[in-house]
């Protein structure tokens, strides 16, 4: 009965103490938020030094269960806002925490229990949130308590299977401890020199020492768990970064060491695959060491000997890619390359391309070791690892998808010493034979063989889009250039229109397809010029829109072809960059906009026909292509490249009809479907507001229950907590009752050309008048966001309010009364001056003057 009062009393401490005070932690899951707001009136308890005593006693003498929620309630204590305090009481109390830290140490029982542990590291790390390492140093214990965490972490560090997830707020707490040592300026030592490299030592070794374990064992590999790893990495850099020279020395150590022992089993007479893979593990880890410590030079505390050490480490990594490529296509690690183009990437980002790294010291001993003099040999080093992978690797996706990962962060032309950076690029032989050879031959992840599952095509959009940006560099107009440069496609193209002449091996038409529209998505992308651009479009119009068309009208069951060959036409409608404005003379607008008439009108039609579809398949074989063909129209009606009055003038029916398959496909999808897949939402929504804002005629020439339709999904999406979709919203009904007002503005004039004009605005007002629930209920939910809910997008909100209002005075009075009488006697008055401030100076028929107010 005693510990069943205790738990309550504990947990009722604990949600006081997690009570969100001031309203302001949206994400309560996050960690980061660390400082308790306490009031102000509850100082006296904290003052008092038996409020902690009697935590810390607590935790001692209670069973594990408890004393975890007494851990808990300590982590909240050590959070307490600094203003509660004054400099002497902030120091005393800083002072019985860590006297509590000490006592807690020096009795470790209770933390072989992992609840326990877990809450006493997130408590470790919570001191140095709430205070600063100058205040720390000033504590009567710091040295022998400094001491025992530094051993409490190693001991941590070294058992790595336990307990992976409380290991973060230990590196949380030596990450802020080094990264605040610049800033102390108190005398008293910080003995940070002494501990970081032995924590930094503790990491290092305890994850080399796991690997044969986890191999020889069959465990799970912490390597696999990358976000992990990363993070852990990114911690442990800031600590490797405190007396960097002993890092480094034990780094290149270990380096060699397991370098040495690798080659000497490569070159064994009788190999053994187990200690090969082990020696591999290791060197893994090693790299992701080196590439985390050189991607973690600080410009404004780096030297020249760190950078030299930087060299020295680099050497080694250059050296194994050597070493590891040397044993290709027999045999190769997916762990070892992985991390070698982890190490690459962070060297690209410290030391290629930005005009400070010209004088680092980091190429003196790689020119020695390696005859790496600049950056220029680096992007050699690079391109050939590229070009090697993609050669040799084709069976390895995670490889392959890294590489090109890679390759297409080289390929960004942006900010401007990337610019020179590409310049250099193009000159390098890799990248000439890359831009003259892409190809299966060459490059066999392109191939389209039945032994390479469907999935893995979807890399190739990577691939094209920085080789196209290469391409780029150079073009210019040079038409010619293009055409070489978009041959081996043309090839594919032609072979396919073949085979679906003849009808035999639809199968391997379908794959090539599949690889064509990836591939050509891919140069979409990357070419932002009108120039570039006309010259995609005349290579693929007319000839091979027809096959795409084709593909689509046999295929439209299998999303696997339907889907790229939809996100290939969704990408040719984009205007990025205003690549998409033809000159005067050129119809290419409106045959583009045909094109994709076509593809939408037929894809609709086919995939109405398929039915009802069972709950698991009606994303992946319907409502996924609903929302790139609603993409697509979007882009198309918002890319100010197609007069669409055009259309009716010449009695041209592709405007009419694609709008019609929007329709359609809309009314197949119940409602709650178009707010649970978030994709078809921020598709279906944004394509709403740009009807709503240039084709009001078209809204309301709808039929009523497909407008009941529309405004249901305005109505529930104003309280979707994606703000893409409840800003779509509010602008369509903005853009609505603005249509609506305006129209009854004129039907106050009368004239005789207003009665002309007026026809459309008459059906729509017709139908507000026989359904005034609809825009009543959008009222209505806009109100209750605005005073009951935490609006993240108050601006779009307050755009509909006035012409609701203004359309609906009498239930605008009512609502505020009712909205005022469920306040308490003591709020009304106070809702009441709000609503007439609401309105203060707002004059009646005036919506455009008013709305900003």
């Amino acid at each position: 009965q005693q510990q069943s009062l205790a738990m309550q009393l504990l947990k009722l401490v604990l949600n006081c103490l997690n009570f969100d005070f001031i309203g302001n932690s949206a994400d309560e899951s996050a960690d980061d938020l660390c400082t308790v707001q306490i009031p102000t009136n509850w100082r006296t308890i904290f003052l008092e030094p038996e409020t902690l005593d009697l935590f810390f006693d607590l935790y001692h003498s209670l069973p594990p269960m408890l004393s975890q929620l007494a851990l808990s309630c300590l982590v909240q204590f050590a959070s307490a806002r600094r203003s509660l305090f004054n400099n002497p009481e902030r120091a005393k109390y800083l002072g019985n925490l860590i006297k509590g830290v000490k006592q807690i140490l020096e009795n470790p029982q209770g933390l072989s229990d992992p609840g326990n542990y877990h809450e006493f590291c997130r408590f470790l790390a919570r001191l140095k949130t709430n205070y600063q390492l100058g205040e720390l140093v000033m504590v009567k214990d710091y040295p022998e308590v400094m001491q025992l965490i530094a051993n409490f972490t190693i001991t941590s560090l070294q058992h790595w299977e336990f307990a992976p997830n409380s290991v973060h707020y230990l590196l949380t707490l030596w990450q802020r401890m080094v990264a605040s040592v610049p800033f102390v300026k108190s005398a008293e030592p910080h003995l940070l020199d002494t501990y970081a490299p032995e924590i930094t030592k503790a990491y290092i070794t305890s994850r080399l020492e796991c690997v044969p374990v986890v191999i020889r064992d069959g465990l799970e590999d912490p390597l696999d768990d990358t976000a992990t790893v990363f993070q852990q990495l990114e911690q442990l850099c800031t600590v490797s970064r405190c007396e960097y020279e002993k890092t480094c020395t034990l780094l290149v150590q270990l380096f060699d060491q397991n370098a040495q022992n690798y080659q000497k089993l490569l070159h064994a007479s009788s190999r053994n695959p187990l200690e090969i893979t082990v020696q591999e593990g290791r060197l893994a880890w090693l790299v992701y060491f080196v590439g985390t410590f050189v991607g973690g030079r600080l410009t404004y505390t780096s030297t020249d000997e760190h950078d030299a050490m930087d060299g020295e480490l680099s050497c080694r990594v250059f050296q194994l890619i050597t070493l590891m490529d040397a044993q290709l296509p027999e045999s190769s690690n997916e762990k070892v390359e992985l991390a070698i183009l982890w190490f690459l990437d962070q060297f690209r980002k410290t030391y290629v391309g930005d005009q400070l790294q010209h004088t680092s010291k980091v190429y003196t001993r790689m020119s020695e070791v390696l005859g790496i003099t600049d950056d220029n040999h680096v992007l050699e080093t690079f391109m050939t690892k590229i070009v090697t992978n993609l050669k040799y690797r084709g069976r390895c996706e995670p490889v392959i998808s890294r590489t090109l990962q890679f390759l297409n962060d080289l390929s960004v032309g942006y900010p401007f010493y990337y610019i020179c950076l590409l310049k250099k690029l193009v000159k390098i032989e890799a990248v000439k034979f890359m831009l003259q050879n892409h190809t299966s031959k060459h490059f066999p992840f392109l191939g389209v063989s039945d032994n390479y599952s469907l999935s893995d095509l979807r890399c190739r959009t990577m691939f094209y889009t920085a080789l196209t940006r290469l391409l780029m560099v150079d073009l210019g107009e040079d038409e010619d250039e293009f055409e070489n440069f978009m041959l081996p496609l043309t090839i594919t193209f032609e072979s396919v229109t073949q085979i679906l002449n003849s009808g035999f091996e639809q199968e391997a038409a379908k794959r090539m397809l599949i690889g064509l529209a990836r591939d050509l998505r891919g140069i979409a992308f990357a070419l932002n010029t009108k120039t570039s651009y006309t010259m995609l479009f005349d290579w693929i119009y007319p000839a091979y829109m027809s096959v795409l068309q084709r593909a689509i009208e046999l295929w439209y069951q299998e999303p696997a072809c339907t889907t790229p060959i939809l996100k290939l036409m969704a990408e040719f409608m984009q205007n990025r960059s205003q690549r998409l404005n033809f000159d005067v003379s050129s119809p290419n607008g409106i045959l583009l906009f045909r094109e994709a008439s076509k593809m939408i009108c037929t894809y609709g039609n086919q995939i109405l026909s398929l039915g009802t579809l069972s709950k698991d398949q009606v994303y992946p074989l319907k409502l996924k292509g609903i929302s790139i063909c609603y993409s697509a129209l979007k882009s198309a009606l918002c890319g100010n490249y197609v007069s669409f009055g055009v259309f009716k003038l010449y009695g041209d029916n592709h405007f009419d009809n694609v709008l019609q398959a929007f329709v359609k496909m809309l009314l197949s999808v119940s409602h709650s479907d178009l707010l649970q897949y978030r994709k078809l939402s921020q598709s279906y929504y944004p394509l709403l507001e740009c009807l709503t804002q240039d084709h009001m005629s078209f809204i309301t020439s709808l039929e009523p229950h497909i407008l009941i339709y529309i405004f249901t999904s305005i109505s529930e999406g104003l309280t979707a907590v994606d703000t893409v979709v409840s800003s779509s919203c509010c602008t369509s009904l903005d853009y609505i009752v603005t249509y609506l007002f305006k129209h009854l503005a004129k039907e106050g004039k009368n004239t005789l050309r207003c009665r002309e004009i007026s026809q459309d605005g008459q059906r729509l007002l017709q139908f507000m008048q026989q359904n005034p629930e609809v825009l009543q209920q959008m009222m209505s939910i806009l109100m209750n966001t605005i005073i009951f809910e935490d609006c993240r997008n108050q601006w779009s909100v307050s755009r509909p309010l006035l012409g609701l209002i203004l359309l609906n005075e009498k239930y605008f009075s009512e609502l505020r009364a009712t909205l005022i009488t469920s306040q308490p006697d003591s709020k009304r008055e106070i809702l009441d001056q709000c609503f007439r401030n609401l309105m203060e100076g707002v004059e009646q028929n005036l919506l455009v003057k008013n709305r900003d107010r």
